[in-house]
């Protein structure tokens, strides 16, 4: 970890000097100028910038508030304790990452000194390259979408539990250092670098916790979502509910409530994404793709891929591969 990074992220803000001469209140007018505490990117960025990067404001109870922005937050040393919308708690320990919607009503109680929490400040079409580049690699990538780019009350947050996950940590370290640097080209190395951290997140199902459900439901999504990862071919929701235990109406019903669609539209994404990768990255006959993904109608299969990408399965080969 850079030391030098280390300094000036540890370094006394002028509002946190104000908190420690004995203004114990947060200075709401530097975040926003509505009675509801909606903290304005347009006060914490700089104009025509899409992220930018800030250190939680420490010494204090940071009270009720929500976002017109994506927030991720990153916990850079120590510990925070945030409460997202009035009753889930959440404890980010050093090396986790925490993504907020621009819903969620978000506290944090008080940090030490020693408490280093890095907010990363995010317009939505900052993400589009890292939606690209993520784009036919998982099941997670329509759930990230939808948190980070719409106003869904689907989940109120993402939490990775990843302080273990070597890459992540390089990889959100690459980036906080390049904007606290001001690094040139800042803004294609950092597009770039999320979308990079992206692909690592999408693999790491069993240290997700989504926002609104307890540890067990935790459990049953990820489990869930690496059995459709791993055995999309030849998956069933029969032989799911089989391995967990359950009813296929409890698993359908759960199904639906905590992950916003049937398990058909889960299968169906998973292969979809599987046939583009492959369409685009070899040259198999679409015959083949369309058996190797667990298809045995291809008329069926022709109409569903055309409905998802609006174009038809050799189009998609032909515009992704630049025409050739």
């Amino acid at each position: 970890m850079d030391t030098g990074l280390r300094d000036i992220l540890s370094r006394i803000s002028e509002e946190e000097q104000a908190i420690l001469d004995g203004n114990m209140q947060v200075q709401k007018e530097l975040y926003s100028d509505t009675k509801e505490f909606v903290v304005d990117s347009a006060r914490l960025l700089r104009q025509g910038k899409l992220i930018d990067v800030r250190r939680h404001t420490r010494f204090v109870h940071f009270p009720k508030h929500s976002h017109n922005y994506v927030e991720i937050v990153y916990m850079y040393q120590g510990s925070t304790t945030h409460i997202l919308d009035g009753k889930e708690r959440v404890e980010l320990c050093e090396g986790d990452l925490l993504f907020l919607n621009q819903n969620v009503v978000q506290e944090v109680l008080p940090a030490g000194e020693q408490d280093i929490a890095i907010n990363f400040v995010v317009r939505p079409e900052f993400f589009d390259t890292a939606f690209h580049m993520m784009e036919d690699e998982s099941l997670l990538r329509d759930f990230l979408v939808d948190i980070l780019t719409k106003k869904s009350h689907k989940s109120a947050y993402l939490y990775f539990q990843v302080r273990d996950v070597l890459p992540v940590q390089h990889l959100l370290e690459t980036m906080i250092w390049s904007l606290v640097y001001r690094q040139e080209y800042r803004r294609n190395i950092n597009q770039i670098t999320m979308g990079l951290l992206f692909m690592h997140l999408v693999n790491l199902n069993t240290k997700i916790r989504y926002g609104n459900q307890n540890q067990y439901d935790q459990e049953r999504v990820a489990r869930t979502l690496a059995y459709i990862e791993t055995c999309y071919p030849t998956a069933s929701l029969e032989e799911l509910c089989g391995e967990m235990h359950q009813s296929m109406s409890q698993m359908s019903k759960f199904i639906k409530k905590h992950m916003g669609c049937t398990f058909k539209e889960l299968l169906q994404t998973k292969r979809l994404n599987q046939a583009a990768y492959l369409l685009t990255t070899t040259k198999l006959p679409v015959s083949d793709i369309i058996t190797a993904v667990g298809y045995d109608n291809t008329s069926y299969f022709y109409r569903v891929f055309q409905k998802r990408f609006q174009v038809t399965p050799r189009d998609y080969r032909i515009e992704r591969s630049g025409g050739k």
